[in-house]
């Protein structure tokens, strides 16, 4: 059988040529995704500041929900400061060091504020020096309240040197001067005070993490007396690589993106792939029909056809995955890099390469080229001989019923998921569009001979007498071939669709976003301090002192993580949560539509109306919520807004969010003035006064171009022109095996007296109708989803997004349509006809 295989596989070059591309391309895409689904499982965090450290003791960074993934929490925790001592004295342990993290900053000499990696955390006791291997150390440890050693990085980029003195701002006060003790070669370090200074600085009762040094070889011992004595306290020991993610908790939370990234991707990624492999095996294996009929008429079992169809498949497929899974880990770490180009993960978050993605591709694919080989040979194999040899030139006479009623149920299907969007709000809901659209084309696929024929019946009864011959042959071939001719719409219609679905999907996403935080933002200015881990203690106060400042409020984002019950099953659901103070409203519109932001004291939160209806959270009801610290608390809803798409599903107070960040302090204050330019004026004189603070308008644009798009947004178009890119050339390969398998019939029409000009007239109409029908199809399966997605987000039956999109869509179809037939026809004609005839391909 395998022999068999390779010798007809030989004799198929160009068909099974658009097989190898669809699974090579299939195969790097799935290799693609699998490597970030396992990075975000696997990945570790260099050990940084903990790499002098054989054990480390913290907090819990990592929610564990029942039945689920574990979700990374991005919030220091807190740590006793007693278990230091505790600790200390476990056998084999040399040394206990308690490490404190606080925002500070240095400001040189000009006033400005020295950049540092991490500012929320870049204030440290002198004993974290300890951490360090090896760190080398000018000068000597700071004594009293005011001295301070610098990382030599930090001290060079202010400009001084050991005995200079330095101003710092800590811990949101004012900066004061201190003279610098010692500078310390070691990356990273950042501001070291004097210990007792440290922890009045961070408040004393409790340290970051407790990390220990051990006697040479007791590591294991140690952390097993370690995870004894922690044992019940909710409390972590962590050794070897796992200590990066105690390292820098928040970069460590952004490994869940990436398994979130890996999911959403995986589900339309294996749908185009599954559509594109059984197209492209359709076309390999209907243009081998004459040689499985005559096997059949020899005595070849159904069984056999079947086997000697998936083998030769499965043969051209293994030499394909082989470059495709190469290039699946190229095509992971660039969009790695453009994570983090973006923002959205750290530099420091590696990726996992290890063989399991590149096995799970195999064994995936494997399976899809079996199924797809064997179904594409089941008619031809199931037919009595006689009939599968009478067959193998033409097209059954009738589409199969089961299959035109299935591709019908699948649109109809599509239609109903449209309607998603009208009933939630959510990007979640949005992505429903996209999915409509791809199970539409899939619709298509499979209902397109019935429509195709139907079409080409139509057009032939509607032909006038004297029609031209490349017209009238044109017409007979939709109608004798439709088959053929439907499986190439619909993979042009697959294109489209998905092109116009999951194009203005984000789009329209984004234009709604931005609506909802345009039309809710009262205040013209944001008032930050990037630079100093947070905004100082008085420049609130200072603001709202301001003449012409009518109202200031701080406000602050954390992650919650929310579990509920959803039709008596459990869910779980992280997300970003704003900290708000009671006079919120003052500075934002949010769309009350119950309650109120004032009652915001205390253990009470606000809730999207979206949240309220599917998580059961009306209205004064207490909900249970994990902080981003891991700290579970209750709270109870006092109000709940409708624009929770532009901000977030829930809003905290600042009294239940105190003391559960990392840095402790407000992130922003929004300023809403009496629009004066005098008040501008007194407002720009405050931030002026004091160094760090940074204001910037709110008002930043319409929100609908690239230029304002969140991160999320260039992710999915770098992802709509990966596939998109993979589709076409599927297509194109696709559309040249159909035209080259035809050239037994251009012989043909040329032996009956044909002219080679016909023929490439003859072959130009069918293109384009081809590329008509794929466009029309593709517009009809989008405008549904598209328009109820507008209704749902805009209030209009139209999506956001740019209007040259469909008419470049148009011109990339026409033009694939035509290319890919075109060429293969010119090849075909320069072949004389008797010779075309007498040659297997």
């Amino acid at each position: 059988m395998l022999h068999l295989a390779v010798r007809m596989a030989g004799h198929r070059i160009t068909a099974l040529l658009a097989v190898a591309c669809a699974v090579l391309g299939g195969a790097a895409l799935i290799t693609g995704t699998g490597v970030l689904a396992e990075s975000g499982l696997r990945s570790q965090l260099p050990t940084g500041r903990l790499a002098g450290a054989d054990v480390v003791v913290s907090a819990d960074q990592t929610y564990h929900p029942p039945g689920d993934l574990p979700i990374a929490l991005p919030e220091r925790g807190a740590v006793p400061a007693r278990l230091v001592d505790e600790l200390s004295r476990l056998p084999g342990v040399t040394e206990a060091v308690g490490d404190i993290g606080f925002p500070a900053a240095v400001v040189d000499a000009r006033g400005q504020v020295v950049p540092s990696e991490e500012p929320q955390t870049a204030g440290h006791g002198w004993s974290s020096k300890e951490l360090y291997e090896d760190a080398k150390v000018d000068g000597t440890a700071p004594t009293g309240s005011r001295q301070v050693a610098l990382d030599s990085e930090t001290a060079q980029a202010a400009g001084v040197e050991v005995g200079d003195e330095v101003r710092i701002a800590a811990v949101g006060r004012a900066a004061a001067d201190y003279r610098l003790a010692a500078v310390v070669d070691a990356p990273g370090a950042g501001i070291l005070f004097a210990d007792t200074t440290a922890r009045g600085l961070s408040g004393g009762s409790t340290v970051d993490l407790v990390a220990l040094r051990t006697e040479p070889g007791a590591e294991d011992e140690v952390a097993a007396a370690a995870r004894a004595e922690v044992q019940g306290t909710g409390l972590t020991v962590s050794t070897g690589g796992d200590r990066g993610d105690i390292e820098s908790p928040g970069a460590g939370a952004a490994r869940s993106l990436l398994i979130l990234l890996a999911g959403s991707l995986a589900g339309i990624v294996l749908l185009i792939i599954g559509f594109v492999m059984a197209s492209a095996l359709a076309v390999a294996v209907g243009g081998q029909r004459r040689d499985l009929a005559l096997m059949r008429a020899v005595g070849a079992t159904p069984k056999q056809i079947r086997r000697l169809a998936a083998t030769q498949a499965t043969l051209i497929a293994g030499v394909a995955m082989v470059p495709g899974v190469a290039l699946g880990y190229l095509l992971a770490g660039q969009f790695r890099d453009l994570l983090v180009d973006r923002g959205v993960l750290p530099e420091s978050l590696p990726l996992t390469l290890s063989p399991i993605p590149a096995a799970a591709t195999v064994l995936l694919l494997a399976a899809a080229v079996q199924v797809s080989a064997r179904g594409a040979a089941w008619r031809t194999s199931r037919m009595p001989a006689t009939e599968a040899v009478a067959e193998s030139r033409s097209e059954p006479r009738n589409p199969s019923k089961l299959r035109t009623r299935a591709g019908l149920l699948l649109i109809v299907a599509a239609t109903a998921l449209s309607v998603v969007p009208l009933l939630s709000r959510t990007v979640l809901g949005s992505t429903a569009t996209s999915i409509a659209g791809i199970i539409g084309a899939i619709g298509l696929a499979l209902a397109g001979p019935a429509l195709v024929r139907g079409l080409g019946t139509v057009a032939a009864r509607r032909l006038r007498p004297g029609v031209s011959a490349p017209t009238w042959l044109a017409v007979s071939n939709i109608r004798g071939y439709a088959m053929r001719l439907a499986g190439v719409v619909s993979a042009l219609a697959m294109a489209v669709v998905f092109v116009l679905t999951y194009t203005f999907t984000q789009t329209t996403v984004m234009a709604a976003t931005a609506d909802d935080v345009r039309t809710g933002t009262l205040a013209q200015h944001r008032l930050t301090a990037p630079g100093l881990g947070g905004l100082p203690a008085d420049a609130l106060t200072a603001v709202r002192d301001t003449d012409g400042v009518r109202a200031a409020a701080p406000v602050s984002s954390t992650t919650v993580v929310w579990p509920y019950k959803l039709l008596g099953e459990d869910e779980v659901e992280s997300g970003t949560a704003m900290i708000l103070t009671p006079d919120a409203g003052s500075v934002l519109d949010l769309g009350v539509r119950e309650g109120s932001l004032d009652r915001l004291t205390g253990a009470t939160v606000a809730v999207s109306s979206e949240v309220a209806r599917t998580r059961g959270a009306e209205l004064g009801r207490t909900v249970h919520l994990v902080l981003g610290d891991g700290v579970p608390v209750l709270a109870r809803v006092v109000a709940v807004y409708d624009r929770g798409l532009g901000f977030g599903p829930v809003a905290l107070s600042h009294d239940l969010a105190k003391g559960h960040t990392t840095a402790g302090l407000d992130q922003s204050v929004l300023v809403r003035t009496d629009g004066s330019e005098a008040a501008e004026r007194e407002l720009a004189e405050v931030v002026a006064s004091r160094p760090g603070l940074v204001l910037e308008p709110t008002d930043t644009g319409a929100g609908e171009g690239l230029s304002e798009a969140p991160p999320e947004v260039w992710i999915n178009l770098a992802v709509i022109v990966v596939l998109l890119g993979y589709l076409l050339l599927s297509i194109a390969n696709k559309l040249v095996a159909t035209t080259a398998q035809r050239r037994n019939e251009i012989a043909t029409l040329r032996l009956n007296g044909t002219t080679p000009r016909q023929i490439l007239a003859m072959m130009r109409r069918e293109a384009a109708v081809i590329g008509a029908a794929a466009l029309t199809t593709g517009v009809l399966l989008s405008v549904i989803p598209l328009a109820l997605l507008g209704i749902g987000f805009l209030n209009r039956p139209w999506p956001a997004g740019p209007a040259w999109l469909l008419p470049a869509l148009a011109v990339l179809v026409v033009c694939t349509a035509f290319l890919t037939v075109e060429l293969p026809t010119r090849q075909a004609l320069r072949t004389a006809p008797a010779d075309a005839l007498s040659v297997r391909e």
